[in-house]
């Protein structure tokens, strides 16, 4: 079931605390709902009853896809209580066949449920993100940009077409504009293909990061 509270949180333009909703656990089977709510993100902000200031609330939760069999635990502060984390992992095992995933940040968590839904392997999808990146600093990106465009952060944002003719799209900052890079199908199988023949770079038991810091960890 989806664990719902109320905290006092403060506006980042006027100071003035209000409460807001706060969702400790949030189950898609009983609250269909909320999923669209955290693919746009708009699970996570609230608007300042006298300003009007639309904030983001930062606040520990657990995303859970019962069908989908996706377990996703936002944890903003990045610090996890070790015994509760091997609790769940124990549980999810019990029911067998999860993708448990841990996330810093709500952006992390709208990806994870966007590659899910997209039926794609998110670990493969780090790989083209590396993949991509090396070859747009060698055609496109210039020397003077290639330290702040390698540090940017890649999030995978849709999947369009069929079998062979999907395109992949990966959306990234870069000088304060938000731009997007598309991605051919063949690229996602050649990176499949990469993790077959490196049986080492795979995601650790129970909740495991799975992003670029991760890669370049497993990778080095």
């Amino acid at each position: 079931m989806s664990i719902i509270n109320e905290a006092l949180a403060p506006c980042s333009k006027c100071g003035q605390q209000h409460k807001v909703t706060v969702y400790r656990s949030i189950n898609i089977a009983d609250n269909p709902e909320l999923k669209d709510k955290v693919k746009d993100g708009s699970l996570f902000l609230w608007e300042c009853p006298d300003c009007g200031q639309v904030n983001l609330a930062k606040y520990e939760t657990l995303y859970h896809d019962p069908i989908a069999k996706l377990m996703v635990w936002l944890i903003p502060s990045g610090e996890v209580s070790e015994t509760q984390m091997q609790a769940i992992t124990m549980h999810t095992k019990a029911m067998g066949g999860y993708t448990l995933r841990r996330v810093n940040d709500m952006g992390s968590l709208m990806e994870k449920v966007l590659i899910n839904e997209a039926n794609l392997d998110d670990v493969v999808l780090e790989m083209c993100k590396y993949v991509t990146k090396l070859e747009m600093v060698q055609k496109i990106v210039g020397q003077e940009k290639k330290e702040e465009f390698l540090a940017a952060t890649f999030h995978f944002y849709k999947s369009e077409g069929e079998n062979d003719e999907r395109i992949l799209t990966f959306m990234y900052g870069l000088d304060g504009q938000m731009l997007g890079v598309n991605v051919s199908w063949n690229v996602y199988q050649d990176c499949a293909g990469i993790l077959e023949r490196n049986p080492q770079i795979k995601p650790a038991d129970g909740f495991a990061r799975i992003d670029a810091d991760w890669l370049s960890s497993v990778m080095a």
